[in-house]
């Protein structure tokens, strides 16, 4: 950020008119002010350090991976250049090598035409994969000539604004036999040449600020390493400015600092082969930025993909992915060639519209829980052209077996890439189920006792779409549950479909509210707080006749107020167990248990007291009926009209509460 501009004028004229000036404690009358406001009472920011500083890139290996990975290095690369920092270093293994002269050239050409876009001057540290020989004509140097000719010598120092950059060279054939292998000890010493080298240049830099030493192989870790790095880090520590050393080479992050006030940092790749074991434990493509100060150093990794250039997040680009991202769902018509007990066949047509102006890379994956399930193909991928279709034919097959515990439905999980202009945007992943004509579920066993629904307050519920519970235009409606509340602390929403339209019903903070939109607002009759009793069952429900909303509670009649008009609808699903937000999603759980969910398209109850019964009377105006009595598949049984499928969620399991 540009300083400030505060010419002696400027701060004459703002102190006539009254404006606060801010200075340094060591600043005098007639140096610049470093704060400008004409707000006099206002509490003073604390002012920014003005020492030097300054920021470094650090990259790890780019070997052994797929030759896709020299695109790994290339996004780095650009990432780097919209952080700007002064300079990157390299830990070394810049090219596969272990080759002849013809394939280490072509290779160090491409390491070279990828890191040349780069904004800033890099450095590069030389690691066994660019300098190990194999093959004919091995020379004794193997690639080192090749190596200090292309992209610089073996060790040497840089200084950068007071500070100095040593590379040290950890692949030195072993002194007395000749042989190079990073996994024998007694090949892993530094030559008397390169101590030497070492010594003289930490003696030359003895005022520097900070001394910051860059390696392949982290050899302080020991093991096959030997013990040769002790006497390195003795002279690092003697120094006394030496403030962390870089390594690289086993492909994942270590820290194994401080030692002696020196940090030893191990990075992973940026491009080289990873195993992505636990990324987030480090085994994944990075960098690491180092932004040096006076009084030390901060170091922070950033994997490769995490930088955004915000000049590219136009309005135009913002929208377009918007409207993507909104719009991957699949159009998938079912198929009807099913039977509960042999299986079937059957074709999905799976469609999908790019609705944006650039081209969008589809990925499409079909599988399913249940092992029964087969698909060919299991998985399309297309490059869709603004406004085009994608359309593809899938075979679902599935063997005989019942809709027993273990049955689960196809499901599709969709990707997507907007390739915007120079750039990429990944789209979240969407998976959605895709449907099959079941018919009316088969009723489940009679348990041998009272069954119900468990709900955990957290995540537990049961959505219900709501294409399969819209009610007819203009008719009356019945909502009713039996609740035994556990936690009722805060908003819980208990059966609800509202979203500035519908209803509901809620049971915050032991409280009963029963709410219908009609005619633009929320018409609404309250039992108050304290109302339910934990741990005991209550009998809810509430009506709305065409005329006025009722509510009642354990047969006894609330409240009722007028609502005349229309009912105000939603495409949102109904929730047992929770509310539901405005993208479909349950929201402000429920904890206890639930039975006998009953939603009826009349208005079932009036006057001043009604009867109960624990176990609900069918009801021929019965949208939905869930009685909790057990699953079919993986869905509760519904004993209304249409014979809903609904299942419940993780936190929300049928228990068995009286035999």
């Amino acid at each position: 950020m540009a300083p400030l501009p505060a010419s002696a004028a400027l701060a004459a004229s703002l102190l006539a008119c009254g404006t606060l000036l801010a200075t340094s404690p060591a600043a005098s009358a007639q140096d610049e002010p470093r704060l400008i406001t004409d707000r006099a009472n206002a509490r003073q920011p604390e002012l920014t350090s003005e020492e030097d500083g300054f920021l470094f890139a650090v990259f790890g290996d780019r070997t052994g991976g797929p030759a896709e990975g020299i695109e790994v290095l290339a996004d780095a690369v650009a990432e780097v250049n919209l952080i700007d920092p002064d300079l990157v270093m390299t830990v070394g293994d810049l090219i596969n090598g272990y080759n002849q002269t013809p394939e280490w050239m072509a290779q160090m050409r491409e390491y070279r035409a990828t890191m040349e876009p780069l904004d800033c001057p890099w450095y590069p540290v030389a690691g066994n994969h660019d300098v190990y020989w194999r093959g004919e004509g091995r020379p004794p140097e193997e690639h080192e000539a090749h190596y200090e000719e292309h992209f610089g010598p073996l060790w040497y120092a840089v200084e950068h604004k007071g500070c100095w950059f040593l590379v040290l060279y950890t692949d030195e054939p072993n002194p007395e036999t000749g042989e190079r292998n990073f996994s024998k000890q007694e090949c892993q010493r530094m030559s008397a040449e390169q101590l030497a080298w070492l010594e003289a240049t930490l003696e030359r830099t003895a005022d520097a600020r900070h001394v910051f030493v860059f390696v392949h192989h982290p050899r302080w870790t020991g093991g096959r390493y030997g013990n040769d790095w002790d006497k390195v880090h003795r002279l690092l520590a003697d120094a006394g400015n030496v403030r962390a050393v870089f390594g690289g080479h086993i492909h994942h992050m270590r820290y194994d600092g401080p030692r002696d006030g020196i940090e030893y940092f191990t990075l992973a790749t940026v491009g080289g082969h990873q195993s992505g074991t636990v990324p987030s434990a480090g085994w994944l493509h990075h960098y690491e930025l180092v932004h040096v100060r006076d009084d030390g150093i901060s170091v922070t990794s950033y994997p490769v993909g995490s930088a955004t250039d915000p000049r590219s997040l136009t309005p135009e680009v913002v929208s377009e992915t918007a409207r993507v991202a909104g719009s991957l769902r699949l159009e998938v018509p079912a198929f009807p060639a099913w039977s509960h007990e042999r299986g079937g066949a059957g074709d999905y047509v799976l469609r999908w519209k790019n609705p944006s102006t650039r081209p969008v890379e589809l990925l499409a994956q079909i599988g399913s829980r249940d092992p029964r399930w087969g698909f060919f193909p299991d998985h399309v991928q297309q490059e869709v052209a603004p406004g085009e279709t994608a359309e593809f034919t899938v075979r679902a097959m599935r063997g005989p077996g019942g809709l027993d515990a273990a049955f689960a439905l196809p499901e599709a999980t969709v990707q997507a890439n907007w390739l915007g202009e120079g750039a990429r945007f990944a789209l979240p992943v969407r998976s959605q189920e895709l449907p099959i004509e079941l018919g009316r579920l088969p009723a489940p066993p009679l348990p041998a006792g009272e069954q119900v629904l468990t709900l955990d307050g957290r995540t537990g519920c049961v959505v219900v779409p709501s294409s399969q519970v819209d009610l007819p235009a203009g008719s009356d409606l019945t909502l009713e549950c039996w609740y035994m509340p556990r936690d009722c602390s805060g908003r819980r929403g208990l059966v609800a479909k509202t979203e500035s339209s519908e209803y509901g019903i809620f049971v915050s903070d032991f409280g009963v509210e029963w709410s219908v939109h009609v005619d633009g607002a929320y018409r609404t009759v309250k039992a108050p707080e304290g109302t339910l009793e934990q741990d005991r069952w209550h009998h809810l429900a509430g009506v709305w006749d065409g005329r006025e909303v009722r509510l009642y509670v354990d047969g006894r009649l609330v409240g009722a107020t007028p609502a005349l008009g229309q009912r105000s609808t939603n495409a949102l699903p109904l929730i047992v167990g929770a509310d539901v937000d405005r993208a479909g999603n349950p929201t402000s759980h429920s904890a206890g248990r639930i039975d006998e969910v009953r939603l009826a398209a009349s208005a079932l109850y009036s006057g001043p007291r009604i009867e109960l019964e624990r176990r609900l009377t069918p009801d021929r105006d019965s949208v939905l009926h869930l009685r909790m009595d057990g699953l079919v598949g993986p869905w509760l049984y519904d004993e209304g009209s249409r014979g809903v499928l609904c299942k419940p969620r993780e936190g929300a399991s049928l228990e068995l509460i009286s035999e």
